[in-house]
């Protein structure tokens, strides 16, 4: 009797372990959870350039250390980070959905500004890949040599960035608001669209991550005038170059910002188990010999740090006094950068004299005999003949039209010819 009743115990003892073994909170926690699964990388930006390269290889070696998993990289990008960013922080917080996003984002949450979705402290921090210094970068063929040239300008260039709330825009504009540059900013150039537009003629320069123009400015294309933080000695500090506490203030905080750099994090609330096998999976990834060779050669720089330490960084960040807050409120709110002395007015006619490039450059004859010279982008000039809209194809020599004056070979917004 007792062999008849122990063998139902038995079998039922066996299922129980059986359903244990397959209990998803004790079979798939941690690493084992991602075992057939897939994992969503966004990335808040378009393709190309430094986040992309990044979040590509971050995805790559992070699927290399999680065994069995699926990484799919997933390009959101628009209004400088912001809509990608948001996605990271609305999603499923199952441990399947991470990203990366520009510090930029840090100012917008310090600011409150329009469109933020998120909170950077409640965020689930994996780490960082890098500290990246910032730099002014001008175009080879731009006179500019230095930055007191570029102060020195009497009518505005066009400096590129991506987009409102981008970290480029925000730095760009806080300086030159502060120290008054003659700089007109331009927005919607993603990845790597502002160095091909520097190249172009369209854009004098930019700003932005050393490692991202680097190997620009080495192919002979660009040159920089001006650092913030960083090691190298071959480019002047801006610290060292202007005076004024508001703009050391500012250069600090930009300064801050620029040591968590190519960040990786996910919603808020992923479980113990997911995060730490995340966290994990992206600490080997940054220490993995190919994944740093690779870096190498592409001139980026890998200086990681992990978890909780990045999340500290970010706190720290975030704890600005209300002055320095007020300060970057204020510089961001006066978005036009001033009219430099001699600069044009807007609504300047002449006749078109030249076209060069396939229409990307124009020669305007005014009344005077003066000329002016602009550029033409296909997909910010607007342009319009005999009253009807067109595009720069409809642009012809003799042409008697109105443009809003530009300076220097700068982009016109608008073009309207009869």
């Amino acid at each position: 009797m007792s062999l008849n009743r122990t063998a139902p115990v038995v079998a039922i003892g066996g299922l129980a372990l059986a359903l244990l073994a397959t209990s998803p909170a004790v079979a798939q926690s941690g690493a084992d959870f991602y075992k057939g699964k897939t994992v969503t990388y966004i990335v808040a930006t378009s393709p190309g350039g430094g986040y992309d390269l990044y979040g590509r290889l971050i995805a790559e070696y992070m699927q290399k250390y999680l065994p069995g998993s699926t990484f799919v990289v997933k390009n959101i990008p628009g209004a400088g980070h912001l809509i990608g960013t948001n996605t990271i922080y609305a999603s499923k917080p199952d441990g399947l959905t991470i990203g990366t996003f520009n510090t930029g984002l840090i100012y917008n949450q310090l600011i409150q500004a329009e469109g933020v979705k998120f909170d950077l402290t409640k965020m689930s921090w994996i780490g960082k890949a890098s500290s990246e210094p910032r730099v002014f970068v001008i175009g080879q063929q731009s006179p500019i040599k230095s930055f007191a040239d570029l102060q020195a300008q009497k009518t505005p260039v066009n400096f590129a960035t991506s987009g409102i709330g981008s970290a480029n825009y925000v730095e760009i504009n806080v300086l030159t608001n502060t120290l008054k540059l003659p700089i007109k900013v331009l927005t919607g150039y993603n990845g790597n669209d502002d160095q091909l537009a520097i190249r172009r003629g369209e854009i004098t320069g930019g700003m932005g991550s050393r490692s991202s123009f680097e190997p620009f400015v080495k192919n002979g294309y660009g040159r920089f005038i001006a650092q913030i933080g960083g090691k190298e000695k071959d480019v002047p500090q801006l610290k060292d170059v202007v005076k004024g506490a508001t703009a050391q203030q500012l250069i600090a905080l930009i300064q801050a910002q620029g040591d968590i750099a190519r960040l990786t994090a996910g919603p808020p609330g992923i479980p113990k188990d997911q995060l730490e096998a995340l966290r994990g999976a992206y600490k080997k990834a940054l220490q993995d010999p190919e994944l740093q060779a690779k870096t190498d050669k592409l001139e980026r720089p890998v200086d990681p740090a992990f978890g909780d330490q990045v999340l500290a960084q970010v706190k720290a960040a975030l704890n600005q006094k209300p002055e320095s807050i007020a300060v970057l409120k204020a510089a961001l709110e006066n978005k036009e950068p001033p009219a430099a002395a001699g600069a044009a007015s807007a609504g300047i006619k002449g006749k078109i004299a030249d076209l060069q490039d396939d229409n990307r450059k124009i020669t305007f004859k005014l009344d005077d005999g003066k000329t002016i010279e602009a550029g033409v982008s296909a997909s910010r000039t607007e342009i319009t003949v005999a009253g009807q809209k067109s595009d720069r194809k409809g642009l012809k020599v003799g042409m008697t039209c109105t443009i809003d004056a530009p300076s220097g070979g700068c982009e016109s917004k608008t073009i309207s010819c009869s």
